[in-house]
């Protein structure tokens, strides 16, 4: 017997994807609570791990090795994901502001965003300077620069300990390349305050013999693109100048309404803010019974009360109590692969701390790495013959993924009749029929795809793309919309909130396009579905699958490797930065694309059945071939790796035998992917592609000429 998912009732969202937060993403994962949806929030799609950094800018680490990938995290745990900086809470409706996103609901909500740099207030510091969070674009510059073969000049500003840090890591990589370098450490106070007499002699020890001066009790006036000036005229010559100081809590925090110290959410011993249903924790949130410093160990200890109390506040379970521990092991890089351990007034150092400091390290890291993997359900003991094969060895895709493959829809189409309607036109091939209604000529297309996302909002804004592309792909402007919706089971008010974002999402993406969304339909499944039928308006003839001529070339505006991707990151293989990329090409529109495209002899969105399967589809039509220049097709960043490793969507195989012909080795392969919002393939005479690539390119659009047609049937590859 088939027993349904439970349904959905409450709404948990984890603001910032910190350490406290990640590690609850994680526990969630293996035990996660029926019926709460939970959401977490992130400017980008990894959070990096502070405790790397050192390391990362001394030569010790890959970048990679510093990112948490908050995307794998997030499909482990059942979480849907949004990417972007939250701007606002309003305790009151219960909605968190995220710009570019409609307003996100929530029951219980946790914030974990760590603090941020008053560094870019410092006179001249946002134009030659460069923070050291965050760490994404601080990597790049320093990077950049540690390439260079001038001799190096360093100024980093801010004496604690992360600055001290910074100084050394820098002096040591920088002596590791050979470079000849001056690094200056400035403070307006004296450095490393928090530290034991021993510790802060050690490190004062260690830049003295890494070349780096130090100067105290000295303010800043400015930062020109040559160095930093003093307030006592002196100047600090550096061609590159980072910041380490001036933390602080991110400004929007000051008007949500919650009870503040100094800026930083004021908590309660169960994590609790002056709101019961809004909780904190890490740099951002202030201890009020038990103050400690900002420091990781606290964010990481943190991490299991609040996985228990969001549980509790959710329903399920008591509060509980967080008790700081009163001091905590403080590991310091000293640059080289040696570190400083101090705790309760004792202060060691030497590789061996170092080596301790790394065991500490990765065993954080290693919990978000190789999570387990998600698994086709098991099948019963007795079941009928075939069940093995149908069910096959993975879950099933989403998206274009998901789709029936060819085959079987073209046999079926086959069957219905012929139309006896003077007023309709069916267009053999194309997803589309050409209506004529008191002279005015209009196409009709339906299209929905199965959620490959838990964010119905991005997957809205997909679906909506993805049903617009057999409008553009015919030259037709887009004209009306209904919706036909499935939400998974969940309670009244998770409906609500869900259909509000879907219809706010899709509207947006048609009104954009110049359609509106004029009604619809929706029911309750076991799974989110959207999907749209569509009307268009035609000035001109349609472009149709059968008018292209051998000689054509062939432009792509998308590149290819959608499928590969959404099965990958459903197996929590895929890098959260590749699926991010996916997504923003994804939902990238195509009207710009069409109307510079409105002389192509044939067009069609790339979507289902694959480049190959699509161009087929043309070639049949227009009765000639094509030749593909492998090498020219664009791929999206990942799906090429992928593919190799054998990542496939579960109609592959369909698609492969619609094209025979082609190898399936290599690049080829991504020819049988199925394209979910893909782009569109146009046949345009060949002494006019060269013009219509420039204006793509010129729009926007990754586009490319991608091959040719022939006179010969069937398709053909090069290098």
């Amino acid at each position: 017997m088939h027993t349904p998912p439970l349904p959905l009732t409450r709404d948990l969202v984890l603001i910032g994807g910190g350490h406290t937060h990640a590690l609850v993403l994680k526990k969630w994962g293996m035990n996660p609570l029926p019926g709460a949806r939970l959401t977490v929030i992130n400017p980008g799609p990894t959070a990096p791990y502070s405790g790397m950094l050192p390391g990362f800018v001394a030569g010790h680490y890959e970048r990679s090795e510093l990112d948490i990938d908050l995307i794998k995290l997030a499909r482990f745990a059942g979480a849907r994901i949004i990417l972007g900086a939250v701007q606002g809470i309003d305790a009151e409706t219960r909605h968190i502001n995220v710009p570019g996103y409609p307003p996100v609901a929530f029951d219980v909500a946790s914030i974990n965003v760590g603090i941020t740099s008053g560094m870019p207030d410092l006179p001249g510091f946002a134009d030659h300077a460069v923070p050291a969070k965050p760490l994404g674009s601080f990597a790049a510059r320093w990077a950049a620069y540690l390439a260079g073969e001038r001799p190096a000049s360093v100024a980093v500003i801010g004496g604690g300990v992360a600055g001290a840090e910074l100084a050394m890591a820098m002096a040591y990589a920088l002596r590791s390349k050979g470079h000849p370098a001056h690094i200056t450490l400035i403070d307006n106070a004296d450095i490393l305050t928090t530290l034991v007499p021993k510790a802060v002699a050690t490190i004062r020890n260690t830049m003295m013999d890494l070349g780096v001066a130090v100067i105290e009790r000295a303010s800043i006036d400015r930062i020109c693109d040559d160095g930093v000036w003093l307030q006592d005229g002196r100047k600090i010559e550096a061609d590159f100048v980072t910041g380490a100081a001036g933390a602080r809590p991110y400004e929007w925090i000051a008007n949500t309404g919650l009870t503040l110290q100094d800026g930083y959410v004021q908590v309660s011993e169960y994590l609790q803010s002056s709101d019961p249903a809004i909780f904190a924790a890490g740099d951002c949130a202030h201890l009020a019974a038990n103050p400690r410093p900002k420091a990781g160990v606290y964010a990481v200890r943190e991490a299991p009360v609040l996985f228990d109390n969001l549980r509790a506040a959710l329903g399920a379970g008591r509060l509980r109590r967080y008790v700081p521990q009163k001091d905590y092991l403080k590991l310091i890089s000293l640059g080289r692969k040696s570190a400083l351990a101090e705790r309760l007034g004792t202060a060691f150092s030497g590789r061996a701390m170092w080596a301790w400091k790394n065991h500490i390290d990765q065993g954080f890291m290693s919990k978000f790495r190789n999570l387990p993997q998600m698994k086709a359900p098991a099948l019963p003991k007795a079941h009928a013959a075939g069940l093995a094969e149908a069910v096959g060895h993975k879950p099933m895709c989403g998206g274009c993924g998901a789709k029936v493959g060819r085959d079987a829809l073209l046999d079926a189409l086959s069957k219905l009749p012929e139309p006896d309607r003077s007023d309709i036109s069916p267009l053999p091939g194309d997803d589309a029929a050409l209506l004529t209604t008191g002279g005015v000529r209009q196409v009709m297309t339906s299209d929905h795809l199965r959620s490959m996302t838990p964010d119905p909002v991005m997957m809205a804004r997909i679906a909506a793309v993805h049903s617009l592309g057999d409008i553009w792909a015919m030259g037709a402007k887009p004209q009306a919309a209904t919706a036909t919706i499935i939400l998974p089971r969940m309670s009244p008010e998770l409906q609500r909130r869900t259909m509000a974002e879907i219809m706010t999402a899709a509207g947006d993406v048609m009104r954009a396009a110049g359609a509106e969304i004029v009604g619809g339909h929706s029911s309750i499944g076991d799974e989110m579905t959207i999907g749209f039928t569509l009307t268009g308006l035609c000035d001109k003839d349609p472009i149709t699958l059968s008018g292209a001529r051998p000689g054509d070339a062939l432009i792509l505006t998308k590149p290819l490797g959608s499928g590969t991707l959404m099965a990958a990151e459903m197996a929590g293989q895929a890098d959260g930065a590749w699926v991010a990329a996916a997504f923003d090409l994804m939902i990238q529109p195509q009207g710009e694309a069409s109307r510079i495209l409105a002389n192509a002899h044939a067009m069609t969105d790339v979507t289902g059945f694959g480049l190959a399967g699509h161009l087929k589809g043309i070639c049949a039509a227009s009765g000639c071939g094509a030749t593909l220049n492998i090498d020219a097709i664009p791929l999206m960043p990942g799906a090429l790796d992928l593919s190799a490793q054998g990542v496939r969507s579960t109609i592959f195989d369909d698609n492969r035998r619609l094209a025979p012909e082609l190898p399936d080795v290599g690049p080829a392969r991504i020819l049988f992917d199925p394209q979910t919002a893909g782009g569109l393939l146009a046949a345009v005479a060949a002494d006019q592609a060269a013009g219509d690539l420039k204006d793509l390119k010129d729009a926007g659009y990754p586009a490319a000429i991608i091959g040719h047609l022939t006179d010969i049937p069937g398709l053909t590859v090069q290098n």
